[in-house]
């Protein structure tokens, strides 16, 4: 008996013109379009086709799978935040620098952002106690680079998928004084946990004096308008002590069977 071809006889039953290119459907006035291998084995037509959405697409798959493949092996892991404009001579430096240092003797990997600042520092402590040592960059009109403790570094052109790295792979988030970009990635951690996408997943402020009036806004203005709920903000826990924060953050790695996020 003849091999039955369903694709061919449902495609034939759309109104004409009409073409599939790959999953996608086009009728009308956009079926009439050059096909997809024109534009990969034809190298006279114009290359702008790598700066299209679909190009990117493969792009953004490639960082996806690059982060997987680098960071599946690393084991237990805690996400070390703050400002990469924090000096080598600072407090909140030497903060930093313990506190990758605490995690690394704990058995657990430490990851940053691998810029300067309280990242390097977190990195460096981390590397000298013998720990792993990880930096997701990004790419930024004021590259730095990765700085020179990370010991796993991958670069990302997309927020996106570097912040998806980093929920993922981590037990939890431990937040220095930083700006715009570590407010991002707080709040982005806040809002997956209180809509619980993730869960036992600790949160850790330290410095009571820069994050106080945060906190105390939310409190009193964001909660008394009703936009969150006070029980909201039981998900991040502040303080001044360091081996406090990073023995939040380890207790829940090892109740979580030091396992990386599913």
């Amino acid at each position: 008996m003849p091999r039955q071809n369903s694709q061919a006889k449902n495609f034939e039953s759309l109104p004409d013109p009409a073409r599939r290119k790959g999953s996608v459907v086009l009728r009308r006035g956009q079926a009439d379009i050059p096909q997809s291998d024109r534009y990969l084995l034809d190298t006279r037509e114009n290359q702008d086709f790598t700066h299209t959405d679909p190009w990117r697409v493969l792009r953004i798959q490639s960082e996806f799978v690059e982060g997987f493949g680098a960071l599946a092996g690393i084991g237990p892991a805690i996400s070390v935040f703050g400002s990469a404009r924090t000096k080598r001579d600072s407090v909140r430096y030497a903060q930093a620098e313990k506190i990758g240092s605490l995690i690394a003797k704990a058995g657990v990997a430490v990851i940053t952002g691998g810029g300067p600042g309280a990242m390097e520092a977190a990195n460096k402590g981390a590397c000298e106690s013998g720990g792993v040592s990880v930096g997701l960059g990004i790419e930024l009109p004021f590259e730095t680079g990765l700085n020179e403790w990370v010991d796993v570094g991958i670069n990302f052109r997309y927020f996106f998928a570097r912040k998806t790295m980093f929920v993922k792979y981590s037990q939890g988030f431990v937040v220095l004084p930083g700006g715009y970009g570590t407010l991002d990635e707080l709040f982005e951690a806040v809002t997956l946990v209180q809509t619980e996408k993730v869960t036992g997943f600790p949160i850790v402020l330290v410095g009571t004096d820069y994050w106080g009036p945060l906190l105390e806004w939310l409190r009193n203005t964001v909660a008394e308008e009703g936009a969150i709920s006070i029980a909201d903000l039981d998900l991040i826990k502040l303080t001044d002590d360091i081996d406090e924060a990073v023995r939040i953050v380890i207790e829940s790695a090892h109740a979580n069977g030091f396992t990386a996020a599913d």
